[in-house]
């Protein structure tokens, strides 16, 4: 091709381009929405999610002139930088020069509107380390080139902490933003259900398997259903959130529920939860009969494996996971954590009761007979309320069952000399957990803090008796799991009375393809509320790709629990910053999950944590079961 043909093509290929990315590359300054809106890309527009942004750069080689990006023509800060010829860095030099040193030549960061607060903010990507002057900085050039007041959105634990001491910096959390949320996803899934709009959950509510619950706040217990709604936010790792992901179950805060359910109460529905929205649409005949069809099609009786043989007391040190089946999941997972010898972790010691000994216990007190009698009374099958009263006698029967005089003194003394003056938690340990499809976690008891000979054996006794909790007969009889083949051991482990505590999850929970990510949720004190999901929790997520933590909501606990010098626990008033982990903490948590997700054969797990006195310690570890 002659040289001044190809010229002419070349010209007309950058003309062609040129028209199709319309819009100036650049602008100096922003004096109206409408000129924001030549510039700007909205992600998840029509949505909850909607975020319309731009880019920014500021050139602090060029007396910090701004340059608002057109985000239309450049999607990544160094394409702008490179196309404008202001630097032809590229690559990890680009990369660090900009992103990591203090002494940066440019600042990089969006700016964005904040749709549930209707609030400008301006923000840094996560794993930037930008020096605390340069945030302020950046505030000041941007409130002076912007049309309207523009505040900091700090997007992980580090920036937050560079900000937290600015004078004059507006700053908006992403827990401010969550706040304001008509919706949230907690679990993606479709079903078909009827609604039922609860007003107040206590004991006089039957609920029915195939009922799509609307409610004001997430429960501590629920027995397996078609779908659930709360018209209050809640954390996304409380056991009936993580319980609904392993049902494959629609789950979702939506504001104002009640109110917008009402004309559909008793109603059968499809509901279905998406990321940006809901839908609720009355259900037709032919999808009732597909729903019936499958209904009969999930029948297969859930067998747990166990081993009646073993009589010995075994301390954690001593079990493997391959003990599950004569102590339990909970116990043996946390037998192989221990001797897998995690640096930076500790596991309480602890030593645990076989299945032998409650099979023994039932067989002697005669409640395996009034046990079949109650499976075989179709009031009780079919009456729930008779059912719950049923169960609640069964367990006060059990509690007041005569208990063998050896095993107690077996176990008293190697309390008395190896736990001198120790408050012992009393844990349960089934072969009915962590089951296919069946998860069981927040099912049964644990007795925290037992202090004194008598309360031990009473707990001892309320965890075996906890096997028959009225939530635990429901999980079961929807998964089918047989009755007569579940047995409860119990783990007596030393208790931590932890500064802070909560649970980690060895993934992302919400996005599949944010890969060898790590959750955190988190609160001041003992941890049973943060899994019982009554307060949100502080919650964090790790970015391994850009070495970032993200702060995605603080700690709204208003008091804490702990230790009780009589025995159990007491709960006290937080006063103070409510902040609960800091960075060099989380970051240990997330080598600890990654550890442990490594002695489980790199299967994701669901981690209960506490922290005390500058030291880690794992109180649980087991299967993660991921969303439906």
């Amino acid at each position: 091709m002659p040289r001044c043909l190809f010229l002419v093509c070349l010209c007309l290929v950058v003309v062609s381009e040129a028209l199709a990315q319309s819009g100036p590359r650049s602008l100096p300054a922003v004096t109206s929405q409408a000129q924001f809106e030549t510039i700007s890309v909205t992600y998840d527009a029509n949505t909850p999610y909607a975020l319309p942004h731009a880019l920014f750069v500021i050139d602090r080689k060029d007396k910090n002139k701004i340059y608002y990006v057109n985000k239309k023509r450049y999607s990544f800060h160094k394409d702008f930088v490179n196309g404008t010829y202001l630097s032809l860095e590229s690559g990890k030099e680009f990369f660090d020069n900009n992103y990591l040193k203090p002494n940066r030549r440019f600042i990089l960061g969006t700016i964005a509107y904040q749709v549930p607060l209707r609030r400008w903010t301006y923000e840094f990507w996560e794993g930037d380390l930008i020096p605390t002057d340069q945030i302020q900085l950046t505030g000041e050039i941007i409130n002076k080139t912007f049309f309207a007041p523009v505040a900091y959105k700090p997007n992980s634990l580090r920036q937050e902490d560079a900000s937290r001491s600015l004078l004059g910096v507006r700053r908006v959390l992403q827990s401010d933003i969550a706040k304001e949320q008509a919706y949230q996803s907690l679990n993606l899934a479709r079903g078909i259900g009827r609604i039922h709009i609860i007003e107040k959950l206590d004991d006089h509510v039957e609920i029915g398997f195939n009922e799509i619950l609307v409610l004001d706040e997430v429960p501590i217990n629920l027995p397996p259903v078609a779908g659930i709604i709360t018209s209050q936010p809640s954390t996304p790792l409380s056991h009936i959130n993580l319980l609904a992901k392993g049902w494959g179950i629609p789950n979702a805060y939506i504001k104002n529920a009640k109110q917008l359910f009402k004309q559909y109460d008793g109603w059968w529905v499809s509901f279905e939860t998406t990321r940006e929205n809901y839908s609720i649409k009355r259900a037709d005949l032919n999808q009732l009969h597909e729903y019936e069809r499958r209904l009969k099609e999930r029948r297969d009786v859930i067998t747990p494996r166990f081993n009646l043989s073993e009589e010995r007391l075994l301390d954690l040190s001593q079990q493997r996971r391959v003990s599950s089946i004569a102590f339990g999941g909970k116990s043996a997972n946390l037998g192989e954590v221990m001797n897998a010898k995690l640096p930076g972790i500790l596991v309480p010691n602890g030593f645990t009761i076989p299945f032998y000994y409650f099979d023994e216990f039932i067989k002697f007190n005669k409640f395996d007979d009034q046990i079949v009698t109650l499976l075989n009374d179709q009031k009780f099958v079919h009456d729930p309320a008779y059912r719950r009263e049923q169960l609640t006698k069964l367990r006060a029967r059990i509690q007041k069952g005569e208990f063998d005089p050896d095993l107690r003194k077996e176990i008293l003394d190697k309390v008395a000399r190896e736990y001198p003056n120790k408050g012992l938690f009393v844990r349960s340990s089934s072969n009915s957990e962590d089951l296919p499809k069946f998860s069981g976690a927040g099912l049964y008891s644990t007795v925290p803090n037992v202090r004194g000979d008598d309360e031990l054996i009473e707990a001892i006794k309320s965890v075996w008796a906890s096997l028959w909790n009225f939530e635990a007969y429901e999980f079961r009889e929807r998964a089918n799991v047989d009755y007569l083949k579940i047995f409860m051991a119990v783990l007596l482990q030393e208790g931590i009375n932890s500064e802070s505590s909560g649970v980690m999850i060895s993934t992302d929970p919400f996005d599949k393809e944010n890969r060898g990510a790590i959750y955190i949720s988190a609160k001041r004190g003992l941890g049973i509320k943060v899994v019982e999901g009554q307060r949100i929790a502080e919650q964090l997520i790790f970015r391994p790709r850009t070495n970032a933590i993200q702060v995605l909501t603080r700690s709204a606990e208003d008091s804490l629990l702990t230790f009780d010098e009589k025995g159990g626990l007491k709960e006290v008033p937080i006063t103070g910053d409510r902040v609960v982990l800091t960075d060099d903490v989380i970051r240990r948590l997330v080598r600890a999950a990654t550890g442990i997700k490594r002695v489980f054969g790199y299967r994701d797990q669901d981690i209960e944590w506490a922290y005390m006195k500058g030291q880690i310690y794992i109180v649980q570890s087991r299967p993660y079961i991921p969303g439906g």
